[in-house]
């Protein structure tokens, strides 16, 4: 009972905060000329901020709907991962799983495999991704709700936030050679095609540089084995 309780506070505790964040992309949602319904259904349909944020910039920014859903299916990938991370913790059933998949997520992930046993695995993804997508979408309603209110996000301070966390994400990984060329390529995609190519384009362009990234990995692999 005291595992179950510990994963509880921890799930709540990342659920609260992540619907700040939700706030944040609903100001933005907002200022971008989304609705409450359209900021809502992204928030209820897509359910990883990354994405959604993602998206709402390319939108803001002028930008095609099918740029803005490229950026945001790159960003989405990686929950594809964690697909087998946590599928034996689920029951089985493919309307169950279907189910599950809506929760795949960053944080769901990382408080389930934090778990000991497979049936805490299991509660805690459940717990957590189900407290995330009521404080996201709560979140979402306030954040645009307050958009109407706040003139200049920018004076808060909220159009760096984003930003300023995928700055955080991205410096672990460049502190390898293969990080470090990835970046540098990614950096020279983006400065070159952002004249050239409509918003949102740059972002798709430069996601190639993984490709130079993953040439140098293996050429490492070889060199190790």
């Amino acid at each position: 009972m005291q595992k179950f309780n510990d994963f509880q506070r921890n799930g709540f505790t990342l659920a609260a905060a992540c619907g700040l964040i939700g706030i944040t992309y609903g100001v933005f949602a907002d200022t971008a000329g989304l609705s409450l319904l359209q900021a809502s259904a992204l928030s209820i349909f897509t359910f990883t901020g990354a994405s959604q944020f993602a998206a709402v910039s390319v939108i803001d920014g002028g930008g095609n709907p099918a740029a803005a859903v490229g950026s945001a299916l790159l960003l989405s990938v990686r929950n594809a991962l964690y697909g087998p991370v946590i599928a034996k913790s689920l029951h089985n059933g493919k309307l169950y799983k279907v189910l599950a998949a809506h929760f795949v997520i960053d944080e769901t992930i990382a408080v389930a495999s934090s778990q000991d046993t497979v049936e805490d695995s299991r509660d805690a993804f459940w717990f957590t991704g189900l407290s995330l997508f009521v404080f996201w979408n709560l979140g979402t309603i306030l954040g645009v709700l307050l958009g109407g209110i706040i003139e200049d996000p920018g004076s808060w301070g909220l159009d760096a936030a984003f930003p300023a966390a995928f700055v955080a994400l991205t410096l672990p990984h460049v502190t390898t050679r293969e990080g470090k060329i990835t970046a540098i390529t990614a950096a020279v995609i983006t400065i070159v095609s952002i004249p050239l190519t409509p918003v949102g384009m740059p972002i798709l362009l430069a996601s190639t540089a993984i490709l130079p990234g993953l040439l140098a990995l293996k050429k490492k692999k070889k060199r190790t084995t």
